[in-house]
């Protein structure tokens, strides 16, 4: 496994903008720290519950139909290419919705974000299950997944403020290399 490619897709895809943070912007500015930490609890247990159910499904679909992990591989692929053309022409300047930041919202967001779901569908097939099938190594990488999922929550409650303003004032650079680690990372699955 290309430990680089699947270290920058799990950083990029985590820490970039995307339903989660936002709400958790939001709420660090509008209802402080307390309730933004409350929310990510309940958004980090979901990530990994999807992570589980991804391993699983996988697993499952791979016993079956053996060809599937290319097709997968390639569904991964054109995600991270789509996430990367997105992130590109993202614009920062829009303001985020602000929700009741509860341990259920947050945990409910994530069966909701389109982001996650594709992400965690997407990062076992494409960088665990071509190397690795044995479930101690499974588990293993669902647990450094769901902790680099929430690292990424933490920095956007940590530095909520600072991280906007910056976001804003250099969005165009910042969407610039993010969106060519992903193109770097959609490009290493095939290599």
């Amino acid at each position: 496994m290309n430990i680089t490619s699947f270290l920058i897709y799990c950083f990029i895809v985590t820490i970039t903008p995307g339903p989660t943070n936002i709400v958790i912007l939001s709420t660090v500015h509008n209802l402080g720290t307390k309730k933004a930490m409350e929310y990510t609890y309940g958004a980090t247990i979901a990530f990994g519950l999807l992570l589980v159910i991804s391993v699983m499904l996988n697993i499952m679909l791979i016993t079956i139909i053996p060809k599937i992990l290319i097709v997968m591989q390639l569904i991964g692929s054109f995600y991270m290419l789509y996430l990367a053309y997105q992130i590109y022409k993202m614009d920062t300047t829009k303001p985020s919705v602000n929700q009741t930041a509860t341990f259920a919202s947050g945990f409910l967001m994530q069966f909701l974000n389109p982001k996650v779901v594709l992400f965690t569908m997407t990062i076992i097939p494409g960088f665990i299950l071509p190397y690795y099938t044995a479930m101690p190594a499974l588990t293993i990488s669902v647990i450094v997944i769901t902790i680099i999922g929430f690292l990424a929550f933490i920095t956007w409650v940590l530095f909520g403020t600072i991280f906007k303003q910056f976001l804003q004032n250099h969005k165009k650079i910042v969407n610039v290399i993010m969106a060519l680690f992903l193109v770097y990372a959609a490009i290493m699955i095939w290599i």
